[in-house]
């Protein structure tokens, strides 16, 4: 993967180090992707969880607590928490069930995060062959495994929803917040609707190539990342009440003016 050379200057060594986890992770899991032995299992909550998420996991909590050994981590399979000050929010396998079965949507997220704000963010598809990443004041760009010098990242230009693609990642998440209608609702007033899913959904906001995705459930270490790479591209990210971060429980991510629309309409 190319690397970045356009980064903030006050981010520059924390960056560097978040790219060189997310080669680090790279080399784990697309190591064990489609492995005939490859282990899964399934959490309390009735999620899948491989043997290459923990190992991922794992080695990049090494590595952090070999270089960054001040910093706090919170990751999916092993928990942590970042209250304050900086630390590191990762999600060793963004998309295990696409991972689990073969399907190549899957991403590591590896945040930095200071004082609550994410300053630091790479996601990482090794499999798609594609990486983004951003830093607070320094955009956000992409690269891919073709080579070629990476890609500033900008959101679309579309003002109305009848002009807009929509994004989401399983309807049941709506269902069972009871607003299965109103998401619906929305669906209506797009002009085209796929279901890209978890954080591809988001990266594909920031390139500009969709205007809103929506997570109606999900957790920090599935948000941080990606809300740092939306925001520098240009666009907007909150939860389903509209307020900034990516603590809420839910995540939305647009090209800015589809935002308050968008969200006036899941209101109801």
């Amino acid at each position: 993967m190319s690397q970045c050379d356009g980064e903030a200057g006050g981010w520059k060594a924390d960056l560097a180090l978040a790219l060189r986890l997310a080669d680090r992770a790279d080399g784990i899991t697309l190591a064990r992707f489609r492995a005939a032995d490859l282990r899964v299992d399934r959490k309390p909550d009735r999620t899948p969880v491989t043997d290459a998420d923990t190992a991922t996991e794992d080695a990049l909590r090494a590595v952090l607590a070999a270089e960054r050994p001040g910093h706090a981590v919170v990751g999916e399979e092993r928990g942590g928490s970042v209250d304050a000050g900086r630390g590191w929010v990762i999600d060793p396998i963004d998309g295990t069930k696409n991972y689990s079965r073969g399907v190549p949507v899957w991403a590591s997220l590896i945040a930095l995060v200071s004082d609550g704000d994410p300053v630091v963010g790479v996601v990482s598809a090794p499999a798609l062959g594609r990486r983004w990443w951003a830093s607070a004041g320094g955009g956000a760009w992409a690269s891919d495994a073709s080579g070629g010098e990476p890609r500033r990242l900008a959101v679309s230009g579309v003002h109305e929803l009848a002009d807009a693609c929509l994004s989401t990642t399983e309807l049941s998440s709506w269902a069972e917040r009871g607003e299965l209608d109103r998401y619906l609702d929305l669906v209506a007033r797009c002009w085209v609707v796929r279901a890209f899913g978890d954080f591809w959904q988001h990266m594909l906001v920031a390139e500009g190539a969709i205007d809103v995705a929506i997570d109606a459930e999900a957790n920090a270490w599935d948000l941080a990342a990606v809300q740092l790479v939306v925001t520098e591209a240009g666009g907007r990210f909150t939860d389903l009440t509209g307020a900034d971060g990516f603590t809420g429980g839910s995540g939305m991510s647009s090209n800015g003016p589809l935002h308050a629309p968008s969200l006036a309409v899941l209101r109801g």
